[in-house]
């Protein structure tokens, strides 16, 4: 691909995307990112997670420009630096805590870099560990907190209950935050323009360069706004079909080195240069 429309970007999500199910980076996937960053094309990241899950994989990828973290809304270079931070509005923040009390369903909340939990027997603790890079701190009130909060999550090994409390939450809270699932047990509420769609615009304005230039590579529905926006998207082979069918591509699984294939068959070819 030559002119306009060649991708001078590439934007990854992580989980389900970039690492692998035990949120490990595999050496294909490093060195295929290296090739697109060879080439004179930047690379960078976009996920649900804070700016501390991302850090190390931005280091292992020998990145240097902003990052997205909490589906764009907080904008972070990797040495930390918070470059923006878009935050739930503290009546936003009430409301989602108050429909996520119920049984089954425990909130989590992220602000000023810290995870607070309340239930320290929840089975998910340890992949959020991994994924979050950062220990719970546990805290029965989350009260204090409601004003700076860049992301509460509802977790539930109870799906369909979790998509019912999305819409119900979608319904109810309207274009105050923004309502998704970035995993089938956690749905993430963020505030109106920290999802992917604006998240990706953003990075696209930092990196001076247009969307349609831009590739995207995602699995999960909280990456469709930037399939949308994006000049090239590409799902990975595990995505739920409806996923799969918004992407112009699909790759192999991020087990099989999903993001590896991808650059492979797709991006490099439509490289500018």
């Amino acid at each position: 691909m030559a002119g306009p429309n060649a991708i001078r970007l590439l934007v990854s999500d992580i989980d389900g995307t970039l690492v692998r199910s035990d949120k490990t980076l595999s050496d294909a996937v490093v060195e295929a990112v290296a090739k697109v960053r060879q080439a004179g094309v930047p690379v960078t990241l976009i996920s649900a997670r804070p700016p501390s899950g991302m850090l190390w994989i931005a280091e292992r990828l020998a990145l240097t420009g902003p990052i997205g973290a909490f589906n764009g809304g907080t904008i972070a270079m990797p040495d930390g630096r918070i470059v923006s931070a878009d935050r739930l509005a503290p009546d936003i923040a009430a409301r989602t805590l108050a429909m996520l009390d119920r049984p089954g369903v425990t909130p989590w909340l992220f602000a000023d870099g810290h995870w607070y939990a309340q239930d320290g027997e929840n089975r998910n603790l340890p992949r959020e560990r991994l994924a979050a890079n950062v220990d719970p701190i546990f805290q029965a009130d989350f009260t204090p907190l409601l004003g700076r909060v860049d992301k509460l999550v509802g977790v539930s090994d109870d799906h369909p209950l979790l998509a019912a409390i999305e819409g119900e939450m979608k319904a109810a809270l309207g274009d105050g935050a923004n309502v998704v699932r970035s995993q089938p047990y956690y749905l993430d509420v963020t505030a109106p323009s920290a999802n992917k769609g604006d998240g990706i615009a953003a990075l696209a304005k930092a990196y001076d360069v247009s969307l349609s230039a831009v590739a995207a590579m995602g699995d999960q529905y909280n990456d469709l706004p930037m399939f949308a926006r994006a000049g090239l998207s590409v799902a990975m082979g595990q995505a739920p079909a409806d996923v799969q069918s918004a992407a112009d591509h699909v790759a192999k699984t991020n087990q099989d080195d999903g993001v590896a294939d991808a650059i492979t068959r797709f991006v490099l070819p439509a490289l500018a240069g």
